[in-house]
């Protein structure tokens, strides 16, 4: 008998040893809830902001969609203008086009003598030049458009290089 008690005694030792040992589990109902109410929330909140960001970007996107289809109308707008064709009712709805174009966020960039920037330009034409010291986009070929920092078409110029001095 003292043989199956001591055996007995060891396992009992060994169960008391494991509960020791292992960490301390909350069991407060309350608390555990709130944690898990604090966490949908935070889930919630997240999914609200990832949300809201993608309608905005759509939006954007939307918008410059519809910018982007009508950059030949706004060139043509501007030729007849620099032509003096554009007069009377004509002149009245292509402003109205180019004024509601400008509140949604379109920007019209490219003005010759500034410097060369292939992320900006594309260049159609190419000469050199002493009289410029760094590439130059000379002369605008059509003007490029942007909306909101994000480039809808490239500004198509000339481009003048500076000239090579020989090596003496």
């Amino acid at each position: 008998m003292s043989d199956s008690t001591t055996e007995a005694d060891d396992a009992l030792l060994t169960t008391e040893e494991a509960v020791e040992a292992a960490p301390v589990q909350e069991t407060d109902p309350v608390a555990a809830l709130t944690a898990d109410l604090q966490r949908l929330q935070a889930e919630y909140a997240n999914y609200r902001k990832r949300v809201e960001r993608d309608r905005a970007l759509a939006h954007e996107l939307a918008i410059g969609g519809v910018l982007s289809e009508l950059l030949a109308t706004l060139d043509d707008i501007a030729r007849a203008t620099e032509h003096g064709e554009l007069t009377g009712g004509f002149k009245s709805v292509a402003d109205q086009i180019t004024a509601t174009t400008t509140r949604l966020g379109l920007e019209k960039y490219g003005t010759a003598g500034e410097e060369f920037d292939p992320q900006i330009h594309e260049a159609l034409l190419h000469d050199t030049s002493a009289d410029v010291k760094v590439p130059t986009a000379t002369k605008i070929l059509q003007p490029g458009y942007k909306f909101k920092e994000r480039i809808l078409r490239p500004a198509r110029v000339a481009v003048t290089d500076p000239a090579e001095t020989p090596a003496e």
